[in-house]
């Protein structure tokens, strides 16, 4: 069933009028009065409609039920990556969308090696892919991506989290599966990731001594597209959104 955020949608009673890009889709996959589909409010909540009529710059749908988003995960997950050069933040950005994270932060590291000058042009880019991948997957919500200039900005965003870990290649470190023992009862986790590198022994330092668990995943060396992905997906195994 298509799939549309409210982005632009007025509500009045049991019907939506659907504009601007949305209103543009339908047309464009010719959905026909009488076929289904899905709004959600970016909130949680899903109102599954029946096309009544579609146009170029507005659709209209009658409202046949109103129902919460099953696909939303039990724990809010932010995923904080140093920043990777090249397009692999669209990867990052998008699998991490469909893997149930609620926002995604880039930052800036020791061993960056991605110029951070223009990152700010960027950010309308990657939130437009958020959107496509929530869509695809099913979300309730579109998961926010922004931007912090520094690794400490990061951890301090972490903190505010019942479950904080920072990926760490070398040195003492918890596995993974230990860290993330009674996920099933956590509200909120963030996953750190470092850029190409990883971090250097003093940024894993100074996250230990801020309280975050400093994590293995084994001995394989994965990429740093690769790295939020795998971490994330084990934290929604272990809280039981996997099921």
């Amino acid at each position: 069933m298509p799939r549309f955020f409210m982005l632009g949608t007025n509500i009045k009673g049991g019907t939506a009028l659907i504009r601007g890009r949305d209103a543009e889709h339908i047309k464009v996959l010719r959905l026909r009065p009488g076929e289904k589909l899905t709004l959600c409010d970016g909130s949680g909540t899903d109102y599954n409609c029946r096309l009544v009529r579609s146009d170029r710059d507005e659709a209209e749908a009658e409202i046949i039920e109103v129902v919460p988003c099953r696909a939303e995960p039990s724990v809010y997950t932010w995923v904080l990556c140093g920043l990777p050069k090249g397009d692999k933040t669209d990867f990052i950005i998008q699998k991490c969308v469909e893997a149930g994270a609620s926002e995604i932060v880039f930052f800036r590291s020791e061993r960056c090696i991605a110029k951070t000058d223009a990152v700010e042009k960027k950010l309308e880019r990657w939130q437009r892919i958020a959107e496509e991948a929530a869509k695809q997957s099913g979300r309730g919500i579109i998961p926010q991506v922004s931007w912090l200039p520094t690794l400490t900005e990061a951890i301090n965003c972490a903190m505010q989290t019942e479950l904080p870990v920072l990926m760490y290649e070398t040195g003492e470190r918890e596995s993974l599966s230990h860290a993330l023992k009674g996920a099933e009862n956590v509200k909120s986790a963030a996953v750190i990731t470092g850029p190409e590198g990883g971090f250097e022994a003093f940024e894993a330092d100074m996250a230990r001594k801020c309280g975050l668990h400093i994590c293995s995943m084994g001995e394989r060396i994965l990429r740093c597209e690769t790295a939020p992905l795998v971490a994330l997906t084990a934290l929604m195994y272990e809280s039981g959104n996997l099921d």
